[in-house]
């Protein structure tokens, strides 16, 4: 469910419809170190403000204006004439805030596709498929193992498993997008290019049976997607656990390095062949 009121704060709005966030806030839409997503997150923001400004300017606007023609609505001849002539300079003020609005707009909707269009691009580079062993297979690469890589998959499973979660388009530009009912603000972006992974994997089902636009697909855990997701919660589990020991154990003064433990789910980020 959207949290924000299109008649009043459109631009968040819009971020929420077509990115499926419940955060709309920089923190929320770059998870990660990449600069150049920062910046991207960064500029849907800032075009998201942009248009609540301009939207309140063009409010304020038709406010002035409808005070002006409240005594014509009444037969008020001569406040009529008074009216008419204030509202030669008030209108010319409301085609001019309209006039911003609509850059306003497409400015946000051409920063939510840049952000969009580099989320869903490859990164710059990829981890290589060493072994790390001898006898250790390597997989080949998927152009998408982005979308399943650290907590993404996980975040996707366990979002599903609450329920409420809907693939959709936006009608403009056919963007995929994902909606969620029982969203939270602190709540991890689930991306759809994580979904659309995991249903090619088998782990998810959507419905196709559904209006992709409105209400949108709906998704649900198979039964490898069930499997997979009490996988991914007992490994974290096991290093939640390893961890809270190894702090025990850490001296004072001694640092113990958390980011030296690995977090395998091969279920949910081993890239595999189609």
């Amino acid at each position: 469910m959207n949290p924000y009121d299109a008649d009043t704060h459109p631009g968040p709005y819009l971020v929420v419809e077509v990115l499926g966030v419940g955060d709309v806030s920089v923190h929320a839409l770059a998870h990660g170190p990449e600069e150049p997503l920062h910046q991207a997150a960064t500029r849907v923001i800032e075009a998201a403000a942009a248009l609540d400004e301009r939207h309140e300017s063009v409010l304020d606007a038709v406010q002035r204006a409808q005070r002006l023609l409240e005594g014509t609505g009444r037969g008020e001849v001569g406040r009529a004439q008074v009216s008419y002539a204030l509202l030669r300079t008030a209108l010319p003020d409301l085609g001019d805030g309209l006039a911003q609005q609509d850059r306003a707009y497409s400015q946000l909707v051409e920063a939510l596709s840049a952000y969009r269009r580099l989320l869903s691009s490859p990164p710059a580079q990829h981890a290589s498929n060493k072994s790390h062993g001898q006898g250790q297979k390597t997989r080949p690469h998927r152009d998408d193992d982005w979308a399943v890589a650290g907590e993404r998959g996980l975040v996707a499973l366990e979002a599903v498993a609450a329920g409420g979660v809907r693939f959709r388009r936006n009608a403009i530009g056919e963007d995929p997008y994902i909606s969620r009912e029982k969203a939270q603000w602190q709540d991890p972006a689930v991306f759809p290019q994580t979904v659309q992974r995991l249903v090619a994997d088998g782990l998810l089902h959507q419905d196709i049976t559904e209006n992709v636009y409105r209400p949108g697909q709906l998704l649900s855990l198979t039964a490898q997607g069930e499997a997979a997701l009490r996988d991914g919660r007992a490994t974290t589990s096991r290093v939640s656990a390893a961890l809270g020991r190894t702090t025990t154990r850490t001296t004072p003064g001694a640092r113990s390095d958390s980011a030296a433990v690995p977090v395998a789910r091969a279920s949910l980020a081993t890239p595999r062949s189609r």
